[in-house]
C-alpha cells in the first residue's frame, strides 16, 4: 500500500491521506475471477484472485439529508456490542501470522490515535473494548435483539443484519472473512461487499455518498493528529452542503467536535494534548469507528548499512546524507517496486516520488518518529524565539477570513469571506458566531528562516527569486496542483532576502503545523534545453518539461543523473551539498516489480535497501525474518490503521 503524505518541493508538507476503501448498497453476492486496477492512494498491490466482490452499484442521487438514525447501528449499544464481539487479535494474526506476538500486540489501538504519538491519551476515562463476546451479547439483549441461535432479531420479528463493505484486496479478504464468522458468533448476520476502489474514490459514489453501512478502510496517520476534517460536526457530507467534509459516518458530538477543531487551532502543544484527550474519550466512548489494528510496515537492508533508520511517519530516504556503508563502499542499490510518474512534486504525490524525491531536494522539515526536525529550514519558528508574532485585527463584512474550522473556502469553492452566521474564532481564541459589524480577530505573521548555505546541485547559491518564482507556481490555479488550501489561506508574503520570507495568514487561520514553511523553491536561474530561463516558462508548461519532471535540479544530497524509464535511476552525490561530503557517492534504484525478486536480490546482495512500499507486510517478511544473520529488518506499527466505520443515519 502506497504510503500517502503531503510534500511540498522543499518545504514538506504534510496531511493525512486516505487509503483503500469500499463501500456498497445489499447487492447479491457472486464469486467471480476480477483485475484489479487500484489507484495511487492505495497501498495494497492486489493480483487476479478469486474473492467475493459485487460490481459497483448504480449511482442514484439522494436528494434528501442524512436524518434518520439508522435502525440498528443507531444505537451505541449495539456499535458496542459490535466492538466487544471483534476479536481484534485474531484478525491480525490472520493476516500477520509471520509476526511475534509482541509485535502484534503492538499493532492494537483502542482510540483514532497511536500509541507512539505525543497526543495519545490511554488514561481510565478512555472505553476500552477487549474481546468479549459475553459482554457484546448482553448489550444486544439490552438493545431488543434477542436469539440463542443463528442471527438475533428484534421483537418486530426483523433480523440482525448489516452489510459490510470493503475493498477487494486479498488483505482484506483475509481479515474481513475472519470477522463475519466472529458477528455471526455473536448472531450478528454480515454480508460482505467487496467493491473496486476506483467506485469507492469516485467524486459521486461510494464513501463521498455515505453509501454504507459497516465500511473497511484505512488512514495514514503522520505526526501531527489533525482529524478535524474526519471527526467534526461540520465535516459531515450531506446532498445540502455537496458532499463536503470526511465525517463519512455522520457523527456530531459538540464536545468532541469543539475538541477536535481546538486541537487543530491551537500553536501550544500542551493546550492540544488536553483537548485531543478530550476528543479521545468521547471517540472511544461513542464507538463510531472501530480501530481494527495498526498496519505492520517492514524494511529491510544489508547488514553494513549505517544510520538506516525507517520512520512511520516519514520516508526512510528522510536521512541518506547520513548513510554508510560500514566497509566503505561508495555505492548503494534500493530497490522500489513502482516508478514515480513524474519528480514534479506538485503533480505526483506517490510514496515512490516522495521516497526518491528526499534524496534530490530534502525537505523543509523531517517527521521522525512522530516528532520535527529542521532540514533545510533553519529553525522552527516559534512564538519563544519571536518567528510567529500573533496580531489582534479588526475585521469586517466581506473579509477573506478562515473559520472555525480551519478551512479557507466554501462547499462550492469559493474563499471565505466574513458573513453573517459564519463561525469564526474571535481574539480570545472562543469560537463565535459572526452577527455583523466589526469583530476581532487573531491574525498569524511568520517568519521563515533556511539554511544560509543552501546551494543548487549546479553551485548557485539559493536566492529570494527561487522562492519567489515558488510561490507564483505553486499557488497559481493554472499549475494543476491537486490542493491549493495552504495558497488560499495566505494573505500577503513578503520576500525579505535569500534565506527567509514572512507570510501574513489570513485571520483566523491558526493551524498548529504553521511552523512549517508553506512555500518552497525552484532554481530561478535554470536555463532550459530550448535556451528559455525555468523563470520565463508559463506555469502550465511545467509539468511537461524534463527538467522537472525527469531530471530535477535539487539541494538535497544527490542528483538525478540518469532516468531508465521502468528499469533504473541513477543519483550521483551532489559535490555542492549544503550538508557536507557524503559516505555514499552513487545510488542507483531498481525498479523491481515482483517483491519476491527484490527480495530475493537482497539476500543475495545484488540490493541494499528495501522500504516498506515495497517490501509489504506478507510472506516475503517472512523471508527477511528468516535471513537475520545478513539482514537488518526492522518491523513496527506503521501510521496507517485499519478500521470500520458505523454509517449513524441513513437518507
Amino acid at each position: 500500500m502506497i504510503k500517502s503524505k503531503r510534500f511540498s518541493l522543499l518545504a514538506g508538507l504534510s496531511v493525512a491521506g486516505m487509503i483503500a476503501a469500499a463501500c456498497a448498497p445489499a447487492t447479491v453476492i457472486q464469486t467471480q475471477v476480477v483485475q484489479v486496477t487500484v489507484p495511487p492512494e492505495v497501498q495494497e498491490v492486489v493480483q487476479t484472485q478469486v474473492v467475493e466482490v459485487t460490481s459497483a452499484p448504480e449511482i442514484v442521487e439522494v436528494n434528501t439529508a442524512f436524518t434518520t438514525p439508522h435502525p440498528i447501528l443507531g444505537d451505541v449499544r449495539v456499535r458496542q456490542a459490535i466492538a466487544y464481539c471483534t476479536n481484534r487479535p485474531e484478525l491480525i494474526k490472520s493476516v500477520y501470522s509471520w509476526a511475534s506476538e509482541e509485535v502484534q500486540a503492538n499493532l492494537l489501538m483502542d482510540t483514532n490515535i497511536n500509541s507512539a504519538s505525543w497526543a495519545s491519551y490511554n488514561g481510565p476515562e478512555i472505553q476500552k473494548y477487549p474481546f468479549d463476546l459475553e459482554k457484546g451479547k448482553a448489550l444486544l439483549n439490552e438493545a431488543g435483539w434477542t436469539g440463542d441461535e443463528g442471527t438475533r432479531s428484534n421483537a418486530d420479528g426483523r433480523p440482525l443484519f448489516l452489510r459490510f463493505t470493503t475493498t477487494t484486496a486479498a488483505f482484506r479478504v483475509t481479515w474481513a472473512s475472519v470477522f463475519e464468522q466472529q458477528m455471526a458468533a455473536c448472531g450478528i448476520q454480515v454480508v460482505r461487499n467487496h467493491v473496486p476502489a476506483s467506485w469507492w474514490f469516485g467524486s459521486d459514489s461510494g464513501l463521498r455518498r455515505r453509501d454504507f453501512e459497516l465500511g473497511a478502510y484505512a488512514w495514514v496517520g503522520e505526526a501531527d493528529p489533525k482529524g478535524q476534517t474526519l471527526y467534526a460536526c461540520n465535516q459531515i457530507p450531506l446532498p445540502t452542503n455537496n458532499w463536503a467534509g470526511q465525517n463519512y459516518m455522520g457523527w456530531c458530538n459538540e464536545t468532541a467536535s469543539n475538541a477536535i477543531n481546538a486541537a487543530n487551532n491551537a500553536l501550544d502543544q500542551a493546550e492540544r494534548i488536553e483537548q485531543y484527550k478530550t476528543f479521545q474519550i468521547e471517540f472511544a466512548k461513542d464507538m463510531i469507528s472501530l480501530p481494527v489494528f495498526q498496519r505492520a510496515e517492514g524494511n529491510a537492508a544489508t547488514l553494513g548499512l549505517q544510520n538506516f533508520k525507517p520512520s512511520a511517519t516519514d520516508y526512510y530516504t528522510w536521512n541518506s546524507h547520513e548513510w554508510a556503508l560500514e566497509d566503505g563502499g561508495e555505492e548503494l542499490v534500493v530497490a522500489l517496486s513502482q516508478e514515480p510518474a513524474s519528480m514534479y512534486t506538485l503533480r505526483e504525490s506517490s510514496a515512490v516520488q516522495r521516497t526518491v524525491g528526499y534524496l534530490v531536494f530534502e525537505g523543509a522539515v523531517s517527521q521522525y518518529n512522530y516528532n520535527y526536525q529542521t532540514d533545510t529550514q533553519a529553525e522552527i519558528p516559534t512564538l519563544d524565539n519571536g518567528g510567529i508574532v500573533i496580531n489582534v485585527v479588526d475585521v469586517a463584512e466581506g473579509t477573506e477570513i478562515i473559520d472555525a474550522s480551519g478551512v479557507p473556502t466554501d462547499p462550492d469553492g469559493n474563499l471565505l469571506t466574513l458573513a453573517a452566521g459564519v463561525s469564526i474564532q474571535n481574539d480570545a481564541g472562543e469560537t463565535v458566531v459572526y452577527e455583523g459589524g466589526s469583530v476581532k480577530m487573531r491574525q498569524l505573521v511568520i517568519t521563515y528562516k533556511f539554511q544560509e548555505n543552501l546551494t543548487w546541485s549546479d553551485g548557485t547559491p539559493v536566492s529570494k527569486a527561487d522562492f519567489e518564482l515558488a510561490y507564483a507556481n505553486d499557488c497559481n490555479p493554472e499549475s494543476g496542483a491537486v490542493d491549493y488550501s495552504v495558497c488560499q489561506s495566505i494573505a500577503s508574503v513578503e520576500f525579505g532576502d535569500d534565506n527567509s520570507y514572512t507570510v501574513t495568514w489570513k485571520p483566523g487561520y491558526f493551524a498548529p503545523l504553521s511552523f512549517i514553511a508553506p512555500i518552497g523553491f525552484y532554481p530561478s536561474h535554470q536555463v532550459l534545453s530550448d535556451g528559455r530561463k525555468l523563470a520565463d516558462v508559463p506555469t502550465t508548461e511545467w509539468a511537461s518539461l524534463p527538467e522537472i519532471a525527469d531530471t530535477p535540479m535539487g539541494v538535497g544530497p544527490y542528483v538525478l543523473t540518469e532516468w531508465n524509464k521502468g528499469q533504473s535511476l541513477v543519483l550521483e552525490a551532489n559535490p555542492n551539498y549544503w550538508g557536507g561530503e557524503l559516505a555514499i557517492k552513487k545510488i542507483t534504484i531498481l525498479i523491481i516489480s515482483d517483491t519476491k525478486q527484490a527480495v530475493a536480490q537482497l539476500l543475495t546482495g545484488d540490493v541494499d535497501v528495501i522500504g516498506s512500499e515495497t517490501l509489504g507486510a506478507g510472506e516475503e517478511v517472512q523471508t527477511v525474518l528468516d535471513n537475520q544473520d545478513k539482514l537488518q529488518v526492522l518491523i513496527e506499527p506503521s501510521a496507517t490503521w485499519e478500521h470500520i466505520d458505523f454509517n449513524l443515519f441513513i437518507p
